[in-house]
């Protein structure tokens, strides 16, 4: 039975809301059935669950709306744009707490705050505020005692996966891994000053680039000296969400259509940065973390959720682009399992037969209509529906293209992704052929030439004198040649007894029939009693392995 006796009332609050939204499988698990046929609630009713909880487990519904490795499209769909439903925290625990976190008394750091939020989420709240030196900043103050709730909501998310991962259904996903990654990814996020890191990175990133103005691109500034674990004071930006914003702000000459094609390629260049080439992206670019200024420049806030990627990954992802560009079933399988952490035991064919299915309703539209993020969810959707284990960070990337690409056909309704997208590919392959250090790339490869070219004669001689000598062996693995030696050795085997045991018979035979004395008659006997012995151990086995017939 599941008991977690420093978290029973919580485990009742979380058992009441489960019966009234009607979840059974979890029910019977909560008090005390068996761990056995796990049933997802439908998407709806996870999500009313999710929020019932309270932050906690809303952020839990975010970070598994990234993995569309593990879910099916529907549950992403439905817990991507997940929010919790809490109302703002007292302005007097806020002050407390900035009180208790702050080096110096606020009255000396600010020379006003807004005590009213500006929002407020699951996890902390946002209050504009000024500095003592009239520069404008925002104070995002974590929620007073989240901390502790998230601990107690940790040990009971635990306790749950250890009783899932019983079953099958938890072994195929190995549950409990996943619920240790998405506690540490619950508790990053409740260290601020790691969000501050994040901030600072992206936007030193993003300060140089061969692919856009980085003038035209604005990361807020972080203000260490007064950023804590608990509280994390920013730049303040003035300017509306890219959707609300009017881009007539401030006068230009330009035509509207082509300041949004501008802003268009400017936050695609933006991001393709980001994932392909600094390999650390914003994985949440909703339309409401992208901010057009009032001075006409674009803002990227928000850079608590991030990606990583390493540069053999961003290699496969940049021939995965184009395999899907060029609608290649084939090359989609190929690189999905050299993403994969494991490919054994995958059918190639019908994983195949899988992306041929899913690429051939693109087949006949335009470019201009074709939905890339749809394509890459459909991809580790595939790879879930073939048990392919592919990395937790893809999801990330998964949800950052879908977001960008909703957002900027929403913005700009008339996009052609190809054409977005199609400058950069050169540059990409180019960057992932040389590098950033053209000059020790040629070096590098030279060397290696070099050793190739020294090494390449004496190897050559060694294989002709192995092959004029008759000493050359070759050592060949094929896959599956095991279990078929195994078989033609026991068939052997079973010849061979055969063989044995009709010579015991004819040689009983013929001592019988001419035995005249009685030591003939003992040898003919016993010959007859091991043939007999044989004959039965010979018949049993070929029953016990079920090909008689």
């Amino acid at each position: 039975m599941f008991s977690l006796t420093q978290t029973s009332t919580r485990q009742r609050e979380i058992i009441e809301v489960v019966l009234s939204n009607g979840w059974d499988y979890m029910r019977g698990l909560l008090t005390g059935g068996k761990a056995e046929n796990p049933q997802i609630p439908t998407p709806e009713v996870l999500r009313n669950i999710l929020v019932e909880l309270g932050p906690f487990y809303v952020k839990l519904g975010q970070i598994l709306s990234t993995r569309p490795d593990i879910l099916p499209p529907n549950y992403i769909k439905a817990l991507t744009a997940l929010q919790a439903n809490v109302p703002p925290v007292s302005w007097l625990e806020i002050e407390g707490l900035l009180r208790q976190e702050l080096p110096q008394p606020i009255e000396t750091i600010f020379s006003k705050i807004n005590q009213q939020p500006i929002a407020a989420g699951s996890i902390g709240q946002i209050h504009r505020a000024t500095l003592t030196n009239g520069q404008e900043v925002a104070i995002k103050v974590q929620r007073p005692g989240i901390d502790k709730i998230v601990d107690q909501d940790i040990t009971l998310i635990k306790g749950i996966a250890e009783l899932v991962s019983l079953t099958e259904f938890g072994q195929n996903y190995d549950v409990v891994k996943l619920a240790d990654e998405f506690s540490q990814a619950i508790k990053a996020e409740l260290d601020f000053t790691k969000e501050a890191l994040y901030t600072d990175k992206i936007r030193k990133n993003l300060s140089e680039s061969r692919w856009f103005d980085p003038k035209e691109l604005v990361v807020p500034q972080v203000y260490w000296e007064m950023t804590t674990e608990k509280i994390l004071v920013l730049e303040w930006l003035n300017g509306k969400p890219i959707l609300q914003a009017d881009l007539s702000i401030p006068p230009t000459n330009k035509p509207i259509e082509k300041r949004t094609q501008e802003i268009t390629t400017l936050l695609f260049r933006a991001f393709f940065q980001q994932i392909y080439l600094d390999g650390f992206f914003h994985a949440d670019p909703h339309p409401g973390n992208i901010f057009y200024l009032d001075d006409g420049r674009i803002a990227i806030i928000d850079c608590g959720m991030v990606g990583r990627l390493d540069p053999r990954t961003q290699q496969i992802l940049t021939e995965l682009l184009l395999a899907i560009f060029d609608l290649d079933a084939q090359g989609c399988t190929q690189l999905t399992i050299e993403l994969s952490e494991s490919g054994k035991g995958v059918s190639l064919e019908r994983l195949q037969n899988d992306y041929e299915q899913i690429l051939r309703k693109y087949y006949d539209l335009s470019l201009s209509q074709f939905n890339f993020s749809e394509v890459v969810y459909e991809i580790l959707q595939i790879a879930r529906k073939n048990k392919l284990k592919v990395p937790g960070n893809l999801g990330l990337y998964a949800k950052c293209l879908a977001n960008l690409e909703g957002t900027a056909r929403q913005f700009n309704p008339s996009i052609n992704l190809f054409d977005e997208i199609k400058p950069l590919m050169a540059d990409l392959f180019r960057h992932q052929l040389i590098g950033d250090t053209p000059l020790q790339t040629s070096l590098r490869t030279v060397l290696d030439l070099k050793s190739i070219y020294l090494k390449t004669p004496r190897q050559v001689e060694m294989l002709l004198d192995r092959l004029s000598s008759e000493t050359l062996q070759w050592n060949l693995r094929l896959q599956e040649l095991e279990p078929l030696r195994r078989s033609v050795d026991a068939s052997a085997n079973r010849l061979s007894f055969s063989v044995v045991l009709g010579s015991l018979i004819m040689g009983a035979a013929i001592i019988s029939t001419g035995s005249q004395t009685q030591q003939l008659s003992l040898i003919s006997n016993v010959l007859f009693a091991a043939a007999s012995l044989l004959g039965m151990w010979l018949i049993i086995s070929i029953l016990r392995s079920g090909r008689l017939k």
